[in-house]
């Protein structure tokens, strides 16, 4: 796990109990001490200072000294940053890094192949459908064009139904015709 995820991880901990939340919303309105949150959450002061040390340690809260008491008040600018921080396209995307993302597709394919290549059946349920045709599909060079008949002897090799999966591969855009049964191509994102 990066440092980064480990900070996002931290944030998340800190956030995930009810009384911290309660806290986090109350300091948002204004400032209080141990004792005042204590009294308006029903807890105890040790408590109230147990969660706020794991809101201070992820830099949520900070605490100042007014005479006798400690008073504790929300870091809206690190709180807003976090949140932009944690909710953004970047940070959400490293976060799966680490992740086997054809693990799906290769699971399916696996379950609908037979010893020879071939498959079992053409899959009814649309995501297990779109895994093999994206398995199929790799059969096709990028970049060259194929006439029908090419199209369906590379087909054939995975299923007799040739007209079924050379329309679903259109359909699912995996691979564009030219009208009137003309030539086929592989598209690539």
């Amino acid at each position: 796990m990066t440092e980064q995820n480990t900070e996002l991880v931290a944030v998340f901990k800190a956030l995930a109990d009810s009384s911290r939340l309660k806290l986090v919303g109350l300091l948002a309105r204004q400032p209080y001490t141990v004792e005042q949150l204590a009294a308006m959450l029903e807890l105890r002061p040790s408590t109230i200072s147990h969660h706020l040390a794991k809101l201070s340690e992820v830099g949520l809260v900070s605490a100042r000294a007014e005479g006798y008491y400690s008073v504790y008040q929300l870091e809206k600018a690190a709180l807003s940053a976090n949140m932009q921080r944690i909710f953004s396209t970047d940070q959400m995307a490293s976060v799966t890094a680490d992740v086997d993302l054809d693990a799906f597709d290769r699971k399916v394919v696996n379950d609908y192949l037979l010893p020879d290549g071939s498959l079992k059946t053409i899959p009814a349920q649309r995501k297990k459908l779109e895994a093999v045709l994206r398995y199929v599909v790799k059969s096709f060079e990028p970049g060259a064009r194929y006439s029908e008949k090419q199209v369906n002897k590379i087909l054939s090799c995975f299923h007799e139904d040739t007209a079924s999966l050379r329309r679903e591969l259109v359909g699912y855009k995996l691979m564009a015709r030219e009208g009137g049964g003309g030539e086929y191509w592989r598209v690539d994102e």
